[in-house]
């Protein structure tokens, strides 16, 4: 098979000086700061200068007087474990030396209301502090669409709330989410534990691209507009009907679905709205980055995975995570092949050789390959560019070749 190598001119505005950058923008916000110990989030994964973030925000807060730590604010995932959960934080370079703070791990939670669908809780560590300081990305949810969809609000409300609150949250049907979000997110806000949030953008090549620090106060209010902002960065695929869709890597790394379903055009979300756009009609997923320490959830998105893939999957992770949200069809193992050669091989004799995209992920999308037939439909793209030459297809023990 000859594909097309394919480059997207995407939305770039990479942040020049990040640091300094941090304290312009909490410096803005005239904050009073407790002297005395102040609650950093941490947990989103794939953020890019996450650590040069945080590790900047704790130091603005102790030139404030304040004594900042660090702590996990990631719901159930990593096996909902206190143990899981900091050596998560740690693998993405926010150890204790790297930011100079202590990490303080537990999934203690303390309530602080109540909702239609449940309690409302908060990590203990950050209920017993004098305040906290949300860091988080704002990005298009994945099951999803609302005026606040993932940032701040969610960190503070399924992040720091742990399995509890995630389960909460999860608990209302699918289209109820978003307003199921404000609702907890407001009483949280209202408990007065939340100093301020760190808004991050990133640009389509998935570089820090701004960078918002939000009063507690207006948090509600400004995300709306910070989503909007996200949608002009967001990175999507060149085509709207596409024959195969083969992912090289799902990761939670790339989204929280591990293929992001706002690039795919699929949700699996049985109670939920689905996408319209882009219409595919297999999807196929080769590697599960180890970065995702065994979580795969979003494999169920895929029709077709490979054995190593399959191989690599830690099911009670997996499980865990699917299982507070109650969106089992995410999780599902697809058919296994035994190699990528096979599975190209299987699908082309079955659904044909036309109509297929590569991509290395779906966060990660300047550089993709697609069938030669698909050459005037890219074209017709003012966003993309076309190598002068076709690249056939090899393999190497079993794994294609194609560069990224």
């Amino acid at each position: 098979m000859k594909f097309l190598r394919v480059h997207q001119k995407l939305a770039s505005n990479p942040l020049g000086d990040v640091p300094g950058t941090v304290r312009q923008q909490l410096d803005s916000l005239d904050l009073k700061v407790p002297r005395g110990d102040v609650g950093i989030t941490a947990g989103s994964r794939g953020i890019a200068n996450i650590a040069e973030i945080t590790r900047a925000t704790g130091d603005w807060l102790r030139d404030q007087g304040a004594r900042p730590f660090l702590f996990p604010a990631m719901g159930s995932h990593n096996g909902g474990t206190a143990e899981g959960q900091r050596k998560m934080i740690e693998s993405l370079g926010l150890t204790e030396e790297a930011m100079g703070m202590p990490i303080r791990a537990s999934m203690d939670v303390v309530k602080v209301g109540t909702v239609s669908t449940g309690d409302v809780w908060m990590d203990r560590y950050a209920y017993e502090s004098d305040g906290v300081l949300l860091i988080n990305r704002i990005k298009l949810h994945t099951c999803f669409a609302g005026p606040v969809q993932s940032g701040l609000t969610k960190m503070a409300v399924v992040g720091m709330g742990k399995t509890p609150s995630a389960t909460t949250f999860h608990s209302v049907a699918t289209p109820k989410m978003k307003e199921m979000l404000i609702e907890m997110g407001q009483l949280v806000l209202d408990s007065g534990k939340i100093l301020a949030g760190l808004a991050i953008l990133e640009d389509g090549f998935d570089n820090t691209a701004e960078l918002h620090a939000i009063r507690a106060a207006d948090i509600l209010k400004r995300e709306p507009e910070l989503i909007k902002r996200h949608e002009h960065y967001f990175p999507r695929l060149p085509l709207d009907e596409i024959n195969v869709l083969v992912v090289d890597e799902i990761s939670k790394t790339y989204s929280g679905t591990g293929m992001d379903t706002n690039v795919i055009g699929y949700r699996a979300v049985r109670d939920g709205e689905d996408l319209s756009r882009p219409m595919i009609q297999q999807i196929a997923a080769l590697n599960l980055s180890p970065k995702s320490q065994g979580n795969a959830i979003g494999v169920g998105l895929a029709d077709f995975i490979t054995r190593r893939l399959r191989d690599a999957i830690d099911e009670q992770k997996t499980f865990l995570n699917s299982f507070t949200t109650g969106h089992m069809g995410r999780v599902k193992i697809p058919i296994a092949f035994q190699d990528d050669e096979e599975l190209f091989s299987k699908i082309a004799g079955r659904f044909g050789e036309k109509g297929w995209v590569i991509i290395p992920n779906t966060l990660h999308l300047e550089t993709l390959y697609v069938s030669d037939d698909l050459r005037d439909a890219i074209e017709a793209n003012s966003i993309c560019t076309i190598d002068p030459e076709p690249v056939e297809v090899t393999f190497s023990n079993g794994r294609h070749q194609l560069a990224f």
